[in-house]
């Protein structure tokens, strides 16, 4: 058994279910997608009350199941108006699992801002949060751990957030405790704000019951040691995520100078910003190349990135912060990059929206791409938020509308991942593709090789990478364990039967993850979305890119065309 709770800020009151076997399984995304169609909200004003803000952990959360502690929070998007899950790692869904709570829902909005508490015995409480207004992430923390003490772990609405700024995400504490992991996309910190909950702090405990919680522990054994065989997860654990800057580099899809360019250098010695280069230079410091992001994870393809004096700057330094704040701005050097990464993980913003957004600034004539100070600036700028820093929290499709800008990498007004579509193509057509905006973890496979491949075969390409990456989010999993998950339905199907007395078949993972889609889409309809909004902006179309010279080439109605088929077989 585990709790659901519906939270009602206005009434500062909370009333609680139990769910039972496949209420249970179907978390996470899956659990997002269905209640907010459910509950019609694809038609609310997404920064009003009756936009809810769901929380909901996995089946295995609260274990040392590696990859299985993943979060997913979720709302009608207020950047893009259509459903959003932003996922996590961190040690908040870790913490839920053991309080034995699924999954709770925040509606309506509190009168003043507030600090919600929820404690190892399931109860709720509502507490003034003034003193952490207006403070950075960091200092936050360090109160929150002041006051509660260390066995916790939260939630918090940072000061972007506050503002209503649509670049805001919500961070969790990591497993030292770092208010750094984000569910940071489609601007779900926004709608934390909007509702006036300035944190949410939750108890950690043991962990929680299951229904045959002997065999789910030779499951959690059999798992890592199908990962520990795994070749690609060694690489990951060596290079981290930036080890996917020196692929993406060399094949030229890297984002460079807001997308106008696809290799900052040809040579691969020379390439500062990839896995490779990072881990000498933090090696060299003493710095900490491998790092879980959530208890548990055998893979810690996260990191603790320090200076040249041995002092951290930020952690963790990923490719997609990389790619984005560092060669989509012209910037160069990781220390430069994790500067900033830092100060947008202070403000509590998604580093991805913020450094496509900053690369159409730079593109506006601005500032000069490769300005490290200009950039900082425009960061102090948002994270107090002045009328400047406003503007700029609208995210990289507002902020290219206020500078009239044309080359504005976004779909359904969300910033691109860092990979451009011209290259990185079946990536591209996922990011069309889904209700969740330019988003690569909805099915990223960016190592297909896509040269004489039609639109068809790569939109069915793209379709089972979706469908495994949403069973995945819908079980707490991380996607990067996907060469053991995807592979083995036997071992992720037993031992969910064995946590939760259920009697799932092989079928599930995959049917799991087509409801999800299917769900998402049937909301992004419902909200006013159209075939149209799938297309890639112009200049993608428009602007072959060097040094691969390459134009995209799949368009919206083909792409549908090819998925409706799929879908009809």
């Amino acid at each position: 058994m585990r709790k659901y709770f519906d939270i009602h800020l206005q009434e500062c009151s909370f009333s609680m279910q139990e769910f039972h076997g496949e209420q249970v399984v179907r978390a996470g995304r899956h659990f997002i997608a269905k209640k907010l169609l459910e509950c019609g909200a694809a038609t609310v004003d997404p920064l009003g009350r009756d936009n809810p803000l769901i929380f909901s952990a996995g089946p295995f959360a609260g274990t040392n199941f590696s990859n299985a502690n993943r979060l997913s929070v979720g709302a009608r998007s207020p950047l893009t108006g259509g459903i959003k899950e932003a996922n996590s790692g961190g040690t908040f869904a870790f913490a839920m699992g053991q309080c034995e709570i699924a999954a709770f829902t925040l509606h309506g909005a509190c009168a003043d801002w507030t600090l919600i508490r929820i404690t190892k015995e399931g109860e709720i409480s509502f507490e003034d949060a003034d003193a952490y207004m207006g403070k950075g992430n960091t200092e936050v923390a360090a109160m929150l751990f002041e006051k509660y003490g260390k066995k916790i772990s939260f939630g918090i609405c940072g000061p972007v957030g506050e503002y209503l700024g649509l670049v805001a995400g919500i961070a969790f504490a990591d497993t030292d405790g770092r208010p750094s992991r984000l569910a940071a996309r489609g601007g779900i910190g926004a709608v934390m704000g909007s509702k006036k909950v300035k944190a949410i702090v939750i108890d950690q405990v043991k962990m929680p019951s299951f229904h045959d919680r002997k065999k789910v522990m030779g499951a959690v054994r059999e798992y890592g040691v199908k990962l520990a065989q795994e070749p690609a997860i060694d690489v990951y654990k060596r290079l981290g995520t930036a080890a996917v800057g020196d692929f993406t580099n060399y094949v030229g899809g890297l984002p460079v100078r807001n997308f106008s360019a696809g290799q900052l250098t040809p040579d691969k010695d020379a390439f500062q910003l990839g896995g490779a280069n990072i881990r000498e230079r933090n090696l060299s410091r003493g710095g900490q190349t491998a790092h879980a992001c959530m208890p548990g994870c055998q893979i810690e393809c996260s990191n603790v990135y320090v200076d040249a004096q041995g002092q951290e700057m930020v952690s963790p330094l990923e490719y997609e912060t990389l790619g984005l704040l560092g060669s989509n701005c012209g910037i160069e050097d990781p220390d430069d990059v994790a500067r900033l990464n830092a100060l947008v993980n202070d403000m509590g913003a998604d580093t991805i929206e913020v450094g496509g957004m900053l690369g159409v600034v730079l593109a506006a004539g601005e500032g000069g791409f490769g300005d490290v100070e200009f950039l900082a600036k425009a960061l102090d700028d948002m994270r107090i938020g002045n009328a400047r820093g406003r503007i700029l929290a609208q995210g990289a499709a507002r902020v290219g509308e206020h500078f009239g800008v044309r080359r504005v990498p976004v779909i359904k007004r969300q910033a691109l991942s860092a990979y451009d579509p011209r290259v990185i193509e079946v990536t591209g057509i996922s990011m069309m593709l889904t209700a969740q905006g330019g988003d690569h973890t909805v099915g990223n496979v960016p190592t297909y090789e896509c040269k004489g491949k039609t639109t068809a075969e790569l939109v069915a390409v793209s379709l089972a990478a979706q469908i495994n990456a949403a069973a995945a989010d819908s079980l707490g999993l991380c996607i990067f364990g996907r060469t053991v998950t995807d592979t083995n339905p036997e071992l992720i199907v037993g031992a969910l039967n064995d946590a939760h007395g259920t009697n799932l078949d092989l079928t599930f993972p995959k049917a799991l993850g087509r409801e999800v889609l299917e769900m998402e889409w049937a909301f992004n309809r419902a909200a006013g979305f159209t075939e149209a909004d799938d297309e890639l902006p112009a200049f993608f179309y428009d602007e072959p890119l060097p040094p691969s010279e390459k134009s995209a080439r799949h368009h919206s109605g083909a792409v549908n065309e090819s998925l409706r088929e799929l879908l009809a077989q």
